[in-house]
């Protein structure tokens, strides 16, 4: 509310008379204009009037907005939110309206069919004309307050695209997913040479995880490779660092692959950890680099289940000595 004087009031009367000023202050406050500041002083006349008043608002009329909500909206749209916040909807309508009009066009909705999945940002400009709607302005607000989920929308969120290498495109193929790019580039040369096989196991592909990049791309690894490295017949190796990072984005990949819909079982390359325990126990224990202070060391035990006893007593006691064992441990002749 703005507040103003009492003195600006009689002016806007235009009144000559006290009598008829008084009555003008009086017709305000009884049709809801203007309400007393009752702390102010009084003006010393009589009838006496306070010095100070607040401006009152009309009440907004949200009656045309309450009618769209209940009857022009998609089932798909939960209108709640917005019929106890009037207010909001009427910010936020144009942006509801064209989510709307999508929704009421997808005849799949009402069916159990699958929305074809698109881009974030192209689902975005289909329905707002913004590309950038959902992911940087006000569309997972818009969308939160309408009760819609983003798999809804039939979207998939964009990411690095995958690097990789295909010394062959037959299936089914092993795919080699690596955490560093020096252990890729490397893989990558020996292959080239004509070689089929790393550690004895006959590799088709070779993936670039960058680190936890790969748990990024994992929808580009989903949607985006070509038909030889999804095929669902593939078998999945995954090679990292021997540290509680490295193996912690297996894990994580692990079990995005489980949950994800896909159907494959990612598996640690066995045969590539325990050359790296080999090297590393020729090198000893002194020779190996730290481990870092803030790796997050909660592991679920999944990575370890795929090893000997044996051998997952060896890595275990490399990790609690605080060491640990980089892939670049490994080279071109080892392969």
């Amino acid at each position: 509310m703005k507040k103003i004087p009492l003195e600006q009031l009689l002016k806007e009367s235009r009144a000559e008379s006290y009598t008829e000023q008084y009555r003008y202050v009086c017709h305000l406050i009884e049709q809801h204009k203007i309400k007393a500041v009752k702390k102010s002083p009084l003006n010393g006349k009589t009838p006496a009037l306070h010095t100070s008043y607040w401006l009152l608002e009309d009440a907004p009329d949200y009656a045309e907005q309450i009618e769209e909500l209940k009857f022009r909206m998609s089932p798909a749209i939960k209108t709640d939110y917005y019929l106890n916040h009037p207010e909001v909807y009427r910010e936020e309508g144009k942006w509801v309206r064209m989510l709307n009009r999508y929704l009421l066009g997808q005849p799949e909705l009402e069916s159990e069919t699958e929305p074809e999945l698109v881009s974030l940002n192209e689902r975005s400009f289909q329905i707002w004309g913004r590309e950038k709607f959902l992911q940087r302005e006000q569309g997972k607000k818009v969308l939160a307050h309408c009760g819609i989920e983003m798999k809804q929308l039939g979207v998939y969120t964009t990411t690095e695209p995958l690097a990789y290498y295909s010394g062959s495109r037959k299936t089914p193929q092993t795919v080699l997913i690596l955490e560093n790019k020096d252990t890729f580039y490397s893989m990558r040369r020996h292959l080239m040479t004509g070689a089929e096989r790393i550690f004895g196991t006959e590799t088709g592909t070779l993936v670039y995880g960058a680190g936890k990049g790969i748990l990024r791309s994992y929808e580009d690894f989903r949607f985006c490779v070509e038909p030889h490295i999804r095929d669902e017949r593939n078998r999945i190796l995954y090679f990292g660092d021997l540290d509680y990072e490295g193996i912690g984005i297996y894990e994580r990949l692990a079990e995005l692959f489980d949950t994800g819909g896909a159907h494959y079982e990612v598996r640690p390359f066995i045969e590539a950890y325990g050359k790296m325990i080999e090297k590393a126990e020729a090198y000893g224990l002194d020779f190996l680099p730290e481990t870092s202070e803030n790796q997050n060391r909660n592991l679920s035990g999944r990575f370890f289940r795929y090893f000997s006893g044996e051998m997952k007593d060896r890595m275990e006691y490399i990790l609690r000595a605080g060491k640990y064992i980089p892939q670049e441990i490994l080279r071109i002749t080892d392969f």
